[in-house]
């Protein structure tokens, strides 16, 4: 524009909405610009908008980059961004910051197998242009004889690969033709026209990449159709198999025919498995619809998907196995696969060469791993060192720790992992991340090895447990201190490991730590059942029993938290001087409150009569028990509990108890009497209820012998538990 036609020119710029790059570290800055062209009196002649965007990349931002300070000079140096908006600004570049790298493999999964992507197979070739204003002259050759049906059916299937032409050849019923010329096939047809099958099934899968398609395919029967083709083919691929093996190579007078028949075999396989991929993507698309999905599980598509596992084609096994990977979100399907052996036919296929196929295999394995006979399965195949080989791969660490987190679940399948070298590997992922948080799957996958005693001593191998304990305690991650909190459990050398750190773990419990690493720190301590540990010391230095008593208290703390200080409580009363510095402290009547108040728990309930159990052992605290509080009347009343493990305990305690104190000793010895004796009455008359007898002693009246037979046998055993109660 010239000088003196600029007065006539106005151009304004609107700011719009700023957001984050999908992809890169860079804010985009949307904006909008108004472009006026006014007349000679200042009126506007013409305008013309624009929306336009300005991307600003950070090159600089990482971990350790103040973000304030760079919005402030994204702010300054871009005059978009009004000054405003600097806390927004602030907020995206954190995002930006925390922001995890898009996974490659994520994306490929998403990808969806289109019918349309298919490679064009033999017999597909043409001299000449199919023309969309010629459909109806392609649809009579298709009735017309052998060749001009195969230039026919090739001229359609040209036309349908593109996507514009399909709404215009369903109008001139395609579809209905092709059905009808299907089947008024005969035999001799097929075998004379090369993959016609294959083409008209092809044909069906591209209408079938579009769903507004699906329900005229449906209508015409072409799903029913491709099902009947696959199960006759994979017939005849058995029937083959069989031909195969009677001609045997090593039979010099029938080698040549085997050479012969292997080369025909390898010739009718390829087009066979032409024939079955274009009718499983059929299949697959079709399958969108779970009501369809449902006719063709009734119809055994589970059953065809698990025998086609067999074959060597890998674009077709791509096929087969994201069928089966989409019908195992279904419990009924997964039983089938699980009939089927469907995990050995798997097991052949890591590791391969073929990404896609190792893709979707692996997760097709990682839907069948949420079913326990499933994971033992795998472990039984041989899956277990082939995934573990598979963790240094980028591509499929995070799905291959996936499932091998679900096999660890198992208790019989964690020591499996010890001859493996899955530890090390994940013992290197760990101490890798930095100072970034680790990845759930990773600390999940490693709290499940670490409950295993041969696992736990791998980990500690070096300087394991020391690189564990720093990094838990540096960035308070309660995950990885039950990872050690799972290793302390472990008895033997194991736990002499822990002395050089208890001093460690006894700081960080206090009121002003997270609640749930004081947790682990607490279940870790409560592990250390160690002679040569002073307890009393520890204590005392870090002054843990007025915390301890203060989360006695029903509802001072989650119900976690309190029945760790239990279990803790229960521990330090192993040391007689500890056992003294806790009753003193007045610790036994707040736990008698807590018993009162979590009576329903059967946890709680346990671990608190343990600490009785504990506290019996030492006289001082024996004493206090005994006469200042009425624990040993609560236990009496838990002799009975429906938890063998509570009334285990119990009866152990009162044991104790009534050696050292006679009173109590006979309300014990009264209460399992009175408890033995009701045990027998109820015997004698369920026994009698169950004989259903018109006389008490039998069919005689006047048979004594029946009757004294009897008194003797329930006297004996009435005799046998009063003499076990009174034997102190």
């Amino acid at each position: 524009m010239q000088a003196d036609e600029a007065q006539y020119l106005k151009r304004k710029v609107k700011p719009g909405n700023i957001d984050v790059h999908p992809t890169e570290k860079a804010i985009v800055v949307h904006y909008e610009v108004e472009a006026s062209i006014l007349g000679e009196k200042g009126a506007a002649v013409h305008e013309e908008r624009k929306e336009c965007q300005k991307i600003i990349r950070l090159k600089s931002l990482n971990a350790s980059t103040d973000v304030s300070s760079l919005a402030r000079k994204v702010v300054e140096e871009c005059k978009l961004i009004h000054p405003s908006k600097l806390a927004e600004v602030e907020h995206l570049l954190f995002y930006l910051q925390n922001r995890k790298k898009p996974s490659s493999r994520g994306k490929e999964e998403k990808k969806l197998l289109k019918p349309r992507e298919l490679t064009p197979f033999e017999g597909m070739e043409l001299d000449e242009e199919a023309n969309i204003n010629k459909i109806d002259e392609y649809v009579e050759l298709l009735y017309e004889n052998i060749p001009e049906k195969i230039r026919g059916s090739t001229l359609i299937l040209h036309l349908a690969r593109n996507p514009d032409n399909l709404e215009e050849l369903l109008q001139n019923e395609l579809c209905a033709g092709c059905v009808r010329a299907d089947h008024e096939r005969t035999p001799e047809d097929t075998r004379q026209i090369p993959n016609t099958e294959t083409k008209y099934i092809f044909l069906m899968c591209l209408f079938c990449s579009f769903s507004q398609f699906h329900s005229l395919i449906t209508h015409y029967k072409i799903g029913a159709l491709s099902m009947n083709i696959i199960e006759h083919e994979l017939k005849r691929y058995d029937l083959w198999q069989d031909e195969l093996e009677k001609k045997n190579p090593d039979n010099l007078t029938l080698r040549k025919d085997h050479e012969k028949a292997y080369k025909k075999y390898q010739s009718l396989l390829v087009k066979q498995e032409q024939l079955l991929r274009v009718s499983l993507y059929l299949l697959l698309n079709l399958a969108e619809d779970t009501r369809t999905e449902l006719k063709m599980r009734n119809k055994n598509i589970v059953h065809l998907l698990v025998k086609t596992l067999d074959r060597d084609n890998e674009e077709l096994l791509v096929l087969v196995v994201s069928f089966l990977k989409k019908l195992s979100i279904f419990l009924e399907n997964k039983n089938d696969m699980a009939e089927m052996d469907t995990v050995e036919k798997l097991a052949r296929l890591i590791p391969c060469e073929h990404e896609d196929l190792m893709n979707v295999t692996l997760r097709l394995l990682l839907n069948l791993s949420f079913d326990t006979g499933l994971r033992c399965k795998m472990v039984q195949v041989g899956l277990l060192p082939k995934l573990t080989a598979l963790l240094g791969s980028e591509g499929y660490k995070q799905i291959v720790m996936c499932i091998l987190y679900h096999i660890s679940i198992d208790d019989r399948s964690k020591a499996m992992f010890a001859y493996t070298d899955c530890i090390p590997q994940l013992m290197k992922m760990l101490f890798e991340h930095g100072e970034e948080r680790i990845d759930s799957e990773l600390i999940s996958f490693c709290i499940n090895l670490a409950a295993n005693k041969r696992n736990a001593h791998i980990i500690c191998e070096g300087n394991g447990l020391k690189m564990l304990m720093k990094r838990a305690l540096k960035f308070k991650d309660p995950l990885l201190m039950k990872m050690i909190r799972n290793i302390s459990q472990h008895d033997g050398p194991l736990k002499q490991l822990f002395l050089d750190y208890v001093g460690d773990l006894a700081a960080q419990i206090g009121p002003e730590e997270d609640e749930e690493f004081v947790i682990e720190c607490l279940g870790t301590l409560a592990n250390l059942t160690i002679a040569d540990l002073d307890w009393e010391l520890l204590l005392r230095e870090y002054n843990l029993v007025p915390y301890l008593k203060d989360h006695l208290k029903p509802a001072s703390a989650e119900d976690d938290l309190i029945l760790e200080v239990v279990i803790m409580i229960g521990t330090v009363s192993m040391d007689d001087s500890c056992a003294v510095m806790l009753a003193k402290s007045g610790i036994i009547p707040a736990l008698i409150d807590l018993l009162n108040a979590q009576q329903e728990d059967d946890e709680f309930v346990c671990q608190i009569v343990y600490v009785f159990y504990q506290m019996v052992f030492h006289q001082a605290t024996r004493d206090v028990i005994i006469k200042d509080t009425q624990a040993p009347a609560y236990l009496i009343d838990l002799m009975h509990d429906k938890n063998t493990e509570i009334r285990k305990v119990c009866d152990n305690t009162l044991d104790i108890i009534a050696e050292y104190d006679e009173e109590w000793g006979r309300k014990i010895q009264s209460e399992k009497f009175r408890w033995h004796n009701s045990q027998w009455l109820e015997m004698v008359e369920s026994r009698q209820m169950d004989e259903g007898e018109p006389y008490l002693y039998g069919d005689d009246p006047e048979g004594l012998e029946q009757a004294d037979l009897f008194y003797s046998t329930a006297f004996t055993w009435l005799l046998s538990r009063v003499l076990l109660t009174f034997s102190f």
